[in-house]
Parts: C-alpha cells; sequence; structure tokens
C-alpha cells in the first residue's frame, strides 16, 4: 500500500466516522427534543404550582390569624374563670361567716 493509498483510506475512515458521528448526534437529539406541547404542559404545571403555593400561603396567615385570635380568647375566658373562681371562694367564705354569726347570735 503506497503513501497515497493509505492517505486516501485514512481519510475515508475518518469522514465514515464523521458522518456516524453527526448521524448519531441528529438521531439524539431527535429522540431527546422537547416537544412544544411538553413545554407547554410543564409551564401550565408550574403556574398551578405557584396557585396552590400562594394558596398554601394564604392559609397558613389564615391559621396563624386564627390561632392568634382563640389564644387571645382563651386567655380571656381564662381570666373570668379565675376572676369567678375568687369570687365563688368570697362568697363561701362570707356564707361561713354569716353561719357562724348566726349560729352565735342564736346561741346566745
Amino acid at each position: 500500500m503506497s503513501r497515497t493509498e493509505f492517505v486516501l483510506a485514512t481519510a475515508i475512515i475518518l469522514f465514515v466516522a464523521f458522518c456516524l458521528g453527526w448521524f448519531a448526534n441528529w438521531l439524539l437529539h431527535r429522540f431527546t427534543r422537547v416537544a412544544a406541547g411538553d413545554v407547554a404542559q410543564l409551564d401550565k404545571m408550574s403556574q398551578e404550582l405557584h396557585e396552590a403555593e400562594e394558596t398554601r400561603d394564604q392559609a397558613i396567615t389564615y391559621l396563624q390569624q386564627r390561632e392568634a385570635e382563640l389564644t387571645n380568647q382563651l386567655a380571656q375566658t381564662e381570666a373570668e374563670l379565675r376572676a369567678a373562681m375568687d369570687g365563688l371562694r368570697d362568697a363561701r367564705h362570707e356564707a361561713e361567716e354569716m353561719r357562724a354569726y348566726i349560729e352565735r347570735q342564736q346561741a346566745s
């Protein structure tokens, strides 16, 4: 095999390898390309996700406000209960004093 034939054979082999590489690249991109419908579906899904996150944030805010209101109402109710219990204790003590006074008056 002469030098010219060797260069020609090498050039043909390299050209065939280049063509096979280009074809493989084209084939790969053809099968992995994202379709326009898929992009539209992804956009729709991202919009729905964004709306769901906003709804979740609004629900969390509402629940935090509601929890604060209920905590405040509970604190007020507990304060009223303590006041009522103190009043009841004072009334019982006063009733005991009155009974004791009446019994002393009846005994004398």
